[in-house]
């Protein structure tokens, strides 16, 4: 908010200095007001005198000595201004500017952190996408907590968001998954000899196993697949085991707080011909060719190293060209930005996918679509690596996490480094309900300030239904009150930027600053005093760092809870 206020009157600055004939460019390049690195150096800063100074043949001081000659700040938004180093323009704001913003934050409530960037364009982020092959694992979780959180950034900052799942049901993973089903139908176990190769050794195999022998019958999104029971019939079993691991994986994501609004099946791409539509189209448009019996596509005119195989000599087409179709038909289906947020070890894909789609010719930009990937998640307890679980056998699954560390632990924890840093997961960290935890050192921040109006009812003093006015306010003149309000007056930028950049993390880093400084500044302000009109000014700072805390933890899908 004042940022964007300042922005605009250096703009009104410039041109006033130009109308003076001080300044002489027909055009200005748009005001950036940053953040100084030193906060003695002020609250804001400009360099729009260093931009200037060449096209204007003057010195950066020069030009920044122009803009302040011609600011005009009528609503007394500028404390003091003063130019620093070879030209940079400090501002420093004026403590009832900040007053100001509290109310503001007051009235926007629940969308306080929101803005209109996205203007109401359409996106997809697709996520997650995992094979119904077995149980969600922890790689999983980490992709549908940051796909999540990515989706909410996106809505708040004004994009019409899509979230889809992809499902791989076809495909030799697919194959396995039915073999071992079956195996496990026939009383086959792991250690015989006929047990197949590539088998799936969970203990969710067998409960798979059995509820189809029982004819049972499972909904996985618009599908209801009956067991037929006969363990000879290989199809059967395969439309069964990969719809009731659907139905797991569903209620897996429902326990994390994750939905979708459309469920894509690949097996759906053959069935209706898209797959061997875009790889007609671009054999017609001349991007391919024939060798050793295989297929190619010439993915070196699009920057790849080396080209690919598209159709192998069997027959069979390579795992990227279903990708390529896949989103075609996001493309068509109007989604001018979709994001995929995926695992690190979809890097390769990238240059494969977005090469096929070139060479469709179809209008898709280049860099179409935009990639979010993760890097791998580490489970450690008691200082050691948690690498198995009962169930899945051979790697921790997200259910394990959410039902010994909780959701909002869980979460939390997922998205609070970059997606591409590798994340160590410290199950005795999550569960601690102490400062050192840093989900709960935030709740907690949340959590006391309900403890303190309690606190204050209990002595007849309560915030009045109406705004306090600029007198009551004008009261959080303290370093601590002001540093606090500047914290959260910036909450729409940074919801902005982390939308953007595709950075969850941004959000968390936020939170543990404001966290804190509410604690710093509780521990050294007395928040209810015998001053009425002082405790009703400080207690309406902590109501809207309380609305705050909550908005920005919504945004990660966390709980504010008002007891600990």
């Amino acid at each position: 908010m004042i940022r964007q206020k300042l922005a605009v009157l250096v703009t009104q600055a410039l041109v006033s200095a130009r109308n003076a004939a001080v300044l002489n460019s027909e055009q200005f390049p748009d005001v950036v007001i940053g953040t100084p690195a030193q906060e003695a150096h002020g609250d804001f800063a400009c360099n729009i005198a260093l931009q200037l100074a060449k096209p204007e043949r003057k010195s950066p001081r020069q030009v920044a000595e122009s803009v302040l000659l011609h600011l005009q700040d009528t609503d007394g938004l500028i404390r003091r201004a003063e130019i620093a180093g070879p030209g940079f323009i400090n501002f420093f704001i004026a403590p009832s500017a900040w007053q100001q913003c509290l109310p503001l934050i007051e009235q926007a409530g629940p969308a306080y952190g929101t803005t209109d960037s996205g203007a109401g364009r359409k996106a997809q982020v697709e996520f997650v996408s995992a094979n119904p092959t077995g149980p969600l694992h922890i790689g999983h979780g980490r992709g549908a907590a940051i796909g999540d959180v990515l989706c909410r950034l996106l809505s708040a900052t004004g994009w019409q968001v899509t979230r889809e799942f992809y499902y791989n049901d076809a495909g030799a993973q697919i194959s396995n998954l039915a073999l071992s089903v079956q195996a496990r139908c026939l009383g086959i176990e792991t250690d015989d000899p006929r047990w197949p190769a590539d088998g799936y050794q969970g203990e969710y195999i067998k409960e798979v196993a059995t509820a189809y022998l029982a004819g049972e019958t499972v909904v996985a999104g618009d599908q209801q697949v009956t067991a037929s029971g006969d363990p000879d019939d290989l199809d059967a079993i395969r439309r069964f085991a990969v719809a009731a691991l659907r139905r797991e994986q569903d209620q897996d994501l429902q326990a994390f707080d994750v939905r979708f609004d459309h469920y894509f099946l690949e097996s759906s791409l053959y069935s209706d011909g898209k797959v061997e539509a875009a790889v007609q189209q671009m054999i017609a448009n001349g991007h391919t060719y024939e060798q050793e019996g295989a297929l190619w596509l010439r993915t070196t005119d699009f920057g790849d190293d080396k080209d690919r195989v598209m159709r192998k000599t069997d027959g069979g087409y390579t795992y990227f060209v279903p990708d390529v179709a896949y989103h075609l038909d996001k493309w068509q289906r109007g989604f001018l930005r979709v994001v995929n947020e995926q695992g690190a070890d979809h890097h390769s894909t990238i240059t494969r996918v977005r090469a096929g789609l070139q060479a469709l010719n179809a209008g898709i930009p280049k860099g179409w679509p935009e990639y979010v990937l993760h890097q791998m998640v580490t489970v450690m307890r008691g200082g050691e690596e948690v690498k198995i679980s009962k169930r899945a056998g051979s790697y921790v699954t997200l259910r394990d996490l959410i039902d010994e560390v909780g959701r909002d632990a869980t979460r939390f924890f997922f998205v609070m480094r970059k997606p591409d840093s590798q994340l160590v997961f410290d199950i005795d960290l999550a569960k601690q309900q102490s400062l050192d935890n840093p989900v709960y050192y935030i709740q907690y921040a949340h959590a006391r300030i309900c403890s303190i109006f309690e606190n204050a009812a209990d002595k007849g003093i309560h915030l009045p239904d109406q705004t306090p006015d600029a007198a009551v306010l004008a009261q959080l003149e303290t370093p601590e009150e002001l540093r606090l309000i500047k914290w959260l007056e910036s909450l729409p930028e940074t919801v902005d930027d982390a939308a953007q950049e595709f950075e969850p993390h941004k959000i968390v880093y936020y939170l543990t600053e404001l966290a804190g400084q509410f604690h710093s500044y509780y521990n050294k302000s007395k928040v209810v005093t015998e001053d009425t009109s002082l405790s009703i000014a400080r207690l309406y700072l902590l109501a809207r760092t309380r609305q705050v805390i909550q908005n920005a933890l919504t945004l990660l899908g966390v709980s504010a809870p008002e007891k600990m």
